[in-house]
Order: structure tokens, then C-alpha cells, then sequence
């Protein structure tokens, strides 16, 4: 008996679990460091992306235009409506858990559109960058549930820290200061994202390793997504 509690003990000790950074705070911000290592300096201290892009360098030296603004939103709002049915129709149980979690884009965007066409301007169809990020979002939902949370993280959370930026600077420059609905929320905005965080690693608890860092791994993917459609600001 002694022998074979020795090699029992021995064993949990020569094969100690790798640490993850952030792993230690939740899978949260497990995906929260990887993001941050594909901005770029200029975007946060954390970044190591070198700087290739106009959208990549810092706010004030961007030029928008309206009809770039609008492209940017319109597919903007495809991609929103399309993670938002995605979740409704939860063809994985996990997605019902993000249901009316407060973060919903879809209902704000068609708000500002509608004021925007009131103002005379005429609302653009939606543009290859949405239609394709729309259409990879469809596909990888009904087969790959932790690329696909992934993408709904970076979404939802680039929007309410960077996106809020980018929206404040495009209203100073062509707006006249309007504060857009896409950029307000209904209740205490930081209180809605720990409630999703909390959701996400309640989620991820289920998770293999393997499964968490194919999660990861999908990061890069989705800036480019998404990076597709904030250069429509500029077009």
C-alpha cells in the first residue's frame, strides 16, 4: 500500500498544469490578453502588432467621411443581426445563455440608420466586408461553438471599449458632437459586461484545454473581420 501511494503522489507532482496568461482570473481574460497582443502600440500598452493600416493608428488622425461612416454601420448592423438570430435561435445550448444579456447592438443601429435617412441621406446596402464576416459567423455557429464565442467576445467587448472611441472622434469630426444609439446602453454598461464575463467563464468551465485555445486561436480571425469593416470609416 505504501508503494503505491508513493506512486500516486509521485505521479500529480512530475506533471504540473501549464499556466495560461490571465488563466488564473477566468478564461475571460485569457481572451482578453490574447486580444490586447494584436492591437498596436498606439491602441494600448499591451499591444505588439506593428502599425500597417490607417484605421491602426490613433483616432485623431483619421478623416471620415458620411458615406463611409454609414457603410462602416450598415454592416455593422449585419454582423450584429446575424450574431443576435445566432443567438436567439441557440443551436448550441450554450448560446442561450447570451440571450438579452443588455449588450444587443441590432435594435440601436436601426435607430441611427433611420435618423440618418430622415436627414436625407440615402442608407447604403450592406458591402462585401459584412457580407462575408456574416456568412462566416452562420457557418462556423452550426459547428464550431468556441470559435464562434470568440468572435461574440471580441465583438461585443472591442465595441463597448474601442468602438466607444472611434464613435466619440468620428461625432466631434462630421457629426457635430451626436451621440449615436449604437454607442448607449440601456443600465450600468460595466455591470452588463461582468455579467457576460461571468457567463463566458461559466461556459468555458466545460471546456477542454484544447478546446479553450482553439477558442483563442480564432482572435485573429476576428480583428480581421472586424478591422474589414472599421476601414469602410475611411473609404
Amino acid at each position: 500500500m505504501a508503494s503505491r501511494s508513493y506512486v500516486v503522489s509521485a505521479s500529480t507532482t512530475e506533471t504540473p498544469r501549464k499556466r495560461y496568461p490571465g488563466g488564473a482570473k477566468g478564461f475571460v481574460e485569457e481572451m482578453r490578453f490574447v486580444a490586447m497582443k494584436l492591437h498596436t502600440k498606439e491602441q494600448a500598452n499591451e499591444g505588439e502588432k506593428e502599425v500597417k493600416q490607417p484605421e491602426e493608428h490613433s483616432v485623431p488622425k483619421w478623416e471620415p467621411s458620411i458615406d463611409g461612416y454609414l457603410k462602416f454601420l450598415v454592416d455593422s448592423k449585419l454582423v450584429y443581426d446575424t450574431l443576435e438570430s445566432i443567438i436567439d435561435k441557440a443551436a448550441f445550448p450554450i448560446y442561450a445563455e447570451f440571450r438579452n444579456t443588455g449588450l444587443e447592438r441590432s435594435e440601436k443601429l436601426a435607430k441611427d440608420l433611420q435618423w440618418f435617412e430622415e436627414q436625407g441621406y440615402a442608407i447604403p446596402e450592406p458591402s462585401s466586408p459584412g457580407i462575408t464576416y456574416a456568412e462566416y459567423l452562420k457557418e462556423i455557429s452550426d459547428k464550431d461553438p468556441q470559435a464562434f464565442i470568440c468572435h461574440f467576445y471580441n465583438t461585443y467587448f472591442a465595441h463597448s471599449a474601442g468602438g466607444r472611441m472611434i464613435g466619440k472622434k468620428v461625432a466631434q469630426q462630421i457629426l457635430n458632437n451626436r451621440e449615436l444609439e449604437f454607442y448607449k446602453w440601456d443600465g450600468d454598461l460595466s455591470q452588463l459586461l461582468q455579467n457576460v464575463r461571468d457567463k463566458l467563464n461559466k461556459v468555458a468551465e466545460s471546456w477542454t484545454r484544447d478546446e479553450k485555445n482553439h477558442c483563442l486561436e480564432e482572435t485573429e480571425k476576428s480583428f480581421k473581420h472586424s478591422g474589414e469593416i472599421l476601414r469602410l470609416i475611411l473609404s
